[in-house]
């Protein structure tokens, strides 16, 4: 169509003509109304920066030598920035001769990530970088996240690292029980 035909018509409909595609071959153009599609993309425009998740990761630093009622404190911040749903880094600072022993670091990065599973998930495991070691820890979004914690938090930590043991094996019966003369776990009687 010819661009005098279109304009024609535009105006005949009270509209505007709007080039849709300027890149395309031929221009591909539309009669609408221009404010009504201004006002639309910049709604979707918002629509779309609403639903965008900005994706804060806050930090917690603790050392390796952390007192009960220290660590406790430090973990009251670590649950409270979960709940508002950011992302935690875990950061175990190292100085002098703490730095020989890097599997107390390790040990109180994995106390921390199996108090808080119920929060989060430990997302990057405990990693020693110089003299600090980093855990980074995340809230659970979905179920099965949540699913998965609530399992893992419900077995003791001994089921989470090695499958159960056997049933133990039951005591020989006395001789009395032998003779039947009383039930499985009652004294004999005389």
């Amino acid at each position: 169509m010819r661009v005098e035909d279109a304009l024609r018509l535009a105006l005949e409909a009270d509209l505007d003509l709007v080039e849709v595609a300027p890149d395309a071959r031929p221009p591909v153009c539309k009669i609408m109304d221009y404010g009504k599609f201004k006002y639309e993309a910049a709604q979707k425009a918002r629509e779309s920066r609403k639903n965008q998740q900005l994706t804060v990761i806050k930090e917690q630093k603790l050392r390796p030598k952390i007192d009960d009622h220290d660590y406790e404190t430090k973990k009251r911040n670590v649950v409270r920035f979960l709940e508002a749903g950011s992302k935690v880094k875990v950061t175990i600072m190292f100085r002098g001769r703490e730095q020989s022993r890097p599997e107390l670091g390790f040990r109180l990065l994995q106390r921390l990530g199996a108090d808080v599973a119920d929060l989060g998930f430990v997302e990057t495991s405990a990693k020693q970088d110089g003299r600090n070691m980093t855990m980074v820890l995340a809230p659970h979004k979905g179920a099965k996240t949540r699913v998965k914690a609530q399992e893992s938090a419900a077995a003791p930590p001994a089921q989470r690292a090695t499958p159960a043991p056997a049933a133990p094996a039951q005591a020989p019966a006395t001789p009395a029980e032998q003779a039947g003369d009383s039930a499985p776990g009652e004294a004999p009687t005389s």
